[in-house]
Parts: structure tokens; C-alpha cells; sequence
């Protein structure tokens, strides 16, 4: 049998300590640390297997691919392939599931825990002399508030959405599942959209990006938060429009903001979340929510866990 011939196109989307294991059939694995558009479709012309986590994979890559079989994405989420082209040309995509569900939601909670209690701020304030300046045992620039008692809205009911309502609950707060924006009927154990942006002191938002959710939370959103909730993302840049977010920061229309994605990553020198960064009531971290050490090696383990699966016939976790 020839052996299978593998490209991975973005391997430094992976941490260097990760152990990537060698798939245990027949192949040749060519590996990229990172791949631009205009190099695609001629990396991949050959190949049998694509693994790739934000490398974008269109219709005209797709079609230079002559041989391709399976495409394992390294990431949940697969908003960069060309899914219906795939279909067409009988091509498995394949994700990965379900390993996330502690580094996400902790992340998710380091950035409340540190927003609530205005931890940046004095941080940098004690740095810069004011408790010397202060002259007593504490000072009281910044707000702290408690998690116990106050509301958690939650938006997307996934693994990670439910990882975090556990969280929510362990530090004594009110978990609200919202519906899906625009879509009623969804039962008791869940609380209309529009309620959930109303009567939340956080919201945080864990759904994948699609056109139905793109720019999900916007100014109308914004305006129905009477509460001026924490607004988290560590779902995906898109999921909240930018610029509005900005205005709402500015009219005080929430209290700060948590951010582990951006719509473009990285984000340019002029772009907004810059500017909204530099707050004091704002943390922006570098899309590393999913990253610890545990959840990069199980993620690594089950990609060639759907390699293997998908060559052998029995393709898992299978998108299309």
C-alpha cells in the first residue's frame, strides 16, 4: 500500500512542548509551521490528509487537491473550511470535541474573578506608588464587587456554557441559560435572550460563529443592559461587534470587558480592540483560553485520533 501522505500546515498553532504521536499506518508527514493563502493549494496538492487549525482551505484550494481525503481540523471550531465545497467533492472534515471543558471555563473565570475585584488597575497602582501615597492600610480607586448573589447570564448551552454554570454556581451566583437570539419555545430551563442582556451582572458568551451569530451582542444588545454587566468572549472574535463594544464602554453602558478572541488575530496596530484594551476595566488576552498544557496534549492525542479513524474508514467527529 503507498503510504499516506499528510500535510499539517500550521503547526506552530500548537504549543512546542505538545507531542504530536506519529499516526500508526503507512505515511509521510510534511509538517509547516505556519502557511499563507497564496502557499495552499500547491502544499496540499498531493495530499491525502490536511491537518490544519486556522489555515484557510477554499473552493479553489480545495480543487487543486486532487487526491484529498480527509480534512482534521486541530481546533472546534471550523469556520476557515469551505464546508459546502468539501461536500461536493466528498472530502471528511473532521473536529475536535469536547477538551476544553476546565482550561475554558477557568479562563473564563480568571478574567470575571480579576474584572470584578479591579485587580489590573491595582495591580499597576501599586506599582506606580499609591498605597505609599495612600498613607494608610488600603486605599478604595477601583471597584470590588462579589460574585455570591450576582446574576450569571450564560449564551451558547455546549459543554463550556454548561462548564462555566457549574463554576457560576460554586461561587454562590443566579446561572441564567439564555434562548437562542430570536428563537422562542426553548423551554423552562431557559430564559429569553433579551432578559438575560436586561437583568445579568456578567454575561459571557460561549457559541460558535456562524452567520445567525456574527456581531450576536451590538449596540441594541448593549442598550438592553441595565445592570452594565462584565461582558466576556471567549468563544470567537465576531461573536460581539467591536466598535460597539467600544461605545458602550465609553457611555458606561457596562462595566468592563473580558476578551480572549478578536475578529482579526492578531489584531493590527489601528485596530479597535487596541484602544479598548488600554482600559483599566479591560483585559484583552491573545486567544489562549484553550492553552493549557492538559488541553493542547488532549487536543493533539484526539487530532490523530481522527486521522487514524478517518484513513481507516471510520471517520469520528465527523462535520461533514
Amino acid at each position: 500500500m503507498d503510504k499516506a501522505q499528510i500535510v499539517f500546515l500550521d503547526r506552530e498553532t500548537l504549543s512546542p512542548e505538545t507531542v504530536l504521536r506519529e499516526p500508526s499506518f503507512p505515511h509521510v508527514l510534511v509538517t509547516h509551521l505556519n502557511t499563507a493563502p497564496h502557499e495552499v493549494a500547491d502544499r496540499i496538492a498531493d495530499a491525502d490528509i490536511v491537518i490544519t487549525n486556522k489555515v484557510r482551505l477554499d473552493a479553489s484550494a480545495l480543487a487543486a487537491a486532487r487526491r484529498l481525503k480527509l480534512i482534521a481540523v486541530a481546533a472546534t471550531g471550523y469556520d476557515a473550511i469551505d464546508i459546502a465545497a468539501c461536500r461536493a467533492a466528498g472530502v471528511t472534515v473532521s473536529n475536535i470535541r469536547d477538551y476544553a471543558r476546565n482550561t475554558v471555563p477557568e479562563h473564563t473565570f480568571a478574567l470575571i474573578l480579576a474584572l470584578r475585584r479591579s485587580l489590573v488597575p491595582y495591580r499597576q497602582s501599586v506599582i506606580d506608588g499609591r498605597w505609599e501615597e495612600s498613607g494608610q492600610f488600603c486605599y478604595f480607586d477601583h471597584p470590588i464587587a462579589d460574585l455570591a448573589g450576582a446574576t450569571l447570564g450564560i449564551v451558547g448551552d455546549g459543554a463550556l456554557g454548561k462548564s462555566v454554570a457549574k463554576l457560576g454556581e460554586a461561587f454562590g451566583m443566579r446561572v441564567l441559560f439564555s434562548t437562542y437570539k430570536g428563537v422562542e419555545g426553548m423551554g423552562p430551563l431557559y430564559t429569553p435572550f433579551e432578559e438575560v442582556m436586561r437583568v445579568s451582572d456578567v454575561i459571557t458568551v460561549h457559541c460558535p460563529l456562524l452567520a445567525t451569530t456574527r456581531n450576536l451582542i451590538s449596540d441594541a444588545e448593549f442598550a438592553l443592559m441595565e445592570r452594565r454587566p462584565l461582558l466576556i468572549n471567549t468563544a470567537r472574535g465576531g461573536l460581539v461587534d467591536e466598535a460597539a463594544l467600544e461605545r458602550a464602554l465609553e457611555s458606561n453602558r457596562i462595566a468592563g470587558a473580558g476578551f480572549d478572541v478578536v475578529t482579526t488575530e492578531p489584531p493590527g496596530a489601528d485596530h479597535v480592540m487596541h484602544r479598548i484594551a488600554r482600559r483599566p476595566n479591560v483585559i484583552l488576552t491573545p486567544h489562549v483560553a484553550w492553552a493549557s498544557c492538559e488541553a493542547v496534549q488532549g487536543l493533539a492525542d484526539q487530532l490523530i485520533d481522527n486521522v487514524e479513524a478517518g484513513w481507516a474508514g471510520t471517520p469520528r467527529n465527523v462535520v461533514v
